[in-house]
C-alpha cells in the first residue's frame, strides 16, 4: 500500500523539515487557489475556506436557470387558470343572446300555448317570470324576418267591396313554406288595422296545398291599411313563430281619425266591457277583463281559440304589435292577462271575447308614460 504521505506530494516539496508542518495550511490554500483570473482546472471541485465542497460555475449556472424555468411555468399556468377563472365567471353572468328560448320553451319546439304568454318578433315567446329586457317585444313592423318573407299577390283594394286577399310567405330560398304548427286553433292569425288603428279584424285565412294563403276581405274607408300575419312555420324540421306585416292601399279620400280618450270601458254589441290593471315598460303587470252581459251579471264566456280570450295591443304611430294570450283559468269569471307595454306613449289594446257562439271584440286606448 503506498505511504499516506504521497496523497499529499502535490502540496509538499520532497525533504521537507518537519518544523515546517505549521505551513501546511498556507501551503494547501495556495495550491488549492487558483491563479487571478483563471478558472479551476476541468471543472473539478475546489475547498472553501471553511474545508467545504463549493458548487462548480457550470453546475451553479445550470441549477438557477433550471430554476428560473420551473418558476416560469408555474407563473403560466397560474395565469392560464386566472384566465378560465374569469371566463367561466363571465359567461355565467352574461345574458342569454338575443332569440334565446325562455320558460317551457325548446328548440324545434312551440311555446305552451297554454299558459299566459307574449309573441315576440324573434321567434321566441315569453312568459311572466322569465327573464325581460326593459319593454316588450313587438312584431309586424317589417315584411322578412327570421329568414321568412310576406309575399302579398296584391295591395290595392276599392273601398267597401270584397276583394280576394291573397299572399304566401317564402323561405330563406324563395320557395313558399306549406308546413306550419297549429297555435291556438288555426296555423295562421290576420290581423288588419288601418294606420289611424280603425278598422280592426282579427282574420284565419286559409292556405291552399301550395303554400298561398286567401281570404275575402272587406276594407270599407280609404287610407293605408297594415296586415300582419302572425304564425308558426316549419322549416327543416324546426318551428319558427313570426310575425310580418305589410300595407295595402285604398283608395279614396282619406280621412284619419284621432284617437279615441284613453278609458277602461267599452260597449260593444250590448256588452259592458271593462279592464283592471295599468300596464308599464318596467315590469310584467297583469289585466284582468270583465265582459258584463244583460241584467248587470258576469257574462258565461266561451273558450275562443283555446283561450277565453285574445289581446292584441298596437302602438299609434308605427303599429308595432303585441299578441297576448291569457292565463288558461277564468279568475272570477274574469280573463286575466300579462302584459309589458313595450314603450312610453299612446296604444290601442283589442280583447276578442265569445258568448254564446258569437266572436264580439272590445277596443281601448291606453297611455304609457
Amino acid at each position: 500500500m503506498p505511504d499516506a504521505a504521497a496523497s499529499d506530494d502535490h502540496v509538499r516539496h520532497p525533504g521537507a523539515e518537519a518544523s515546517q508542518s505549521d505551513a501546511r495550511p498556507q501551503q494547501q490554500a495556495a495550491a488549492a487557489k487558483p491563479a487571478d483570473g483563471q478558472p479551476p482546472s476541468g471543472g473539478a471541485p475546489t475547498n472553501s475556506a471553511d474545508g467545504g465542497a463549493e458548487t462548480p460555475v457550470g453546475d451553479r449556472a445550470g441549477f438557477r436557470l433550471a430554476a428560473f424555468g420551473a418558476v416560469l411555468i408555474v407563473v403560466l399556468f397560474a395565469g392560464y387558470g386566472l384566465g378560465r377563472l374569469n371566463n367561466s365567471t363571465a359567461s355565467a353572468s352574461a345574458p342569454p343572446p338575443a332569440g334565446t328560448q325562455t320558460g317551457s320553451s325548446m328548440p324545434g319546439m312551440a311555446m305552451d300555448e297554454n299558459q299566459p304568454h307574449t309573441h315576440n318578433s324573434d321567434g321566441t315567446a315569453t312568459q311572466p317570470g322569465a327573464a325581460m329586457p326593459m319593454g316588450a317585444a313587438v312584431g309586424g313592423l317589417s315584411l322578412s324576418s327570421a329568414g321568412l318573407t310576406l309575399v302579398p299577390e296584391t295591395t290595392t283594394f276599392v273601398a267597401g267591396k270584397p276583394q280576394r286577399l291573397s299572399f304566401r310567405v317564402a323561405g330563406a330560398g324563395g320557395a313558399p313554406v306549406t308546413t306550419y304548427a297549429t297555435v291556438h286553433d288555426k296555423p295562421l292569425h290576420l290581423i288588419v288595422v288601418r294606420r289611424d288603428l280603425t278598422g280592426f279584424q282579427h282574420l284565419h285565412p286559409t292556405m291552399a296545398t301550395d303554400g298561398t294563403w286567401g281570404i275575402d276581405l272587406t276594407l270599407a274607408e280609404p287610407g293605408i291599411y297594415r296586415m300582419i300575419a302572425d304564425f308558426t312555420a316549419v322549416v327543416g324540421g324546426q318551428q319558427t313563430a313570426t310575425t310580418l306585416g305589410g300595407d295595402l292601399t285604398v283608395a279614396g279620400d282619406y280621412a284619419p281619425q284621432a284617437l279615441p280618450a284613453p278609458g277602461r270601458s267599452d260597449s260593444p254589441d250590448g256588452f259592458a266591457v271593462t279592464y283592471e290593471g295599468t300596464p308599464g315598460t318596467q315590469a310584467t303587470q297583469p289585466l284582468l277583463m270583465t265582459v258584463t252581459g244583460a241584467g248587470g251579471r258576469i257574462a258565461k264566456l266561451d273558450p275562443y281559440l283555446g283561450a277565453f280570450g285574445h289581446l292584441v295591443v298596437m302602438r299609434e304611430g308605427d303599429l308595432a304589435y303585441v299578441h297576448v294570450h291569457p292565463e288558461a283559468t277564468l279568475v272570477d269569471g274574469k280573463v286575466k292577462f300579462w302584459l309589458t307595454a313595450p314603450s312610453s306613449g299612446s296604444y290601442r289594446m283589442f280583447f276578442d271575447f265569445q258568448v254564446a257562439g258569437q266572436v264580439h271584440t272590445a277596443a281601448w286606448t291606453l297611455k304609457v308614460d
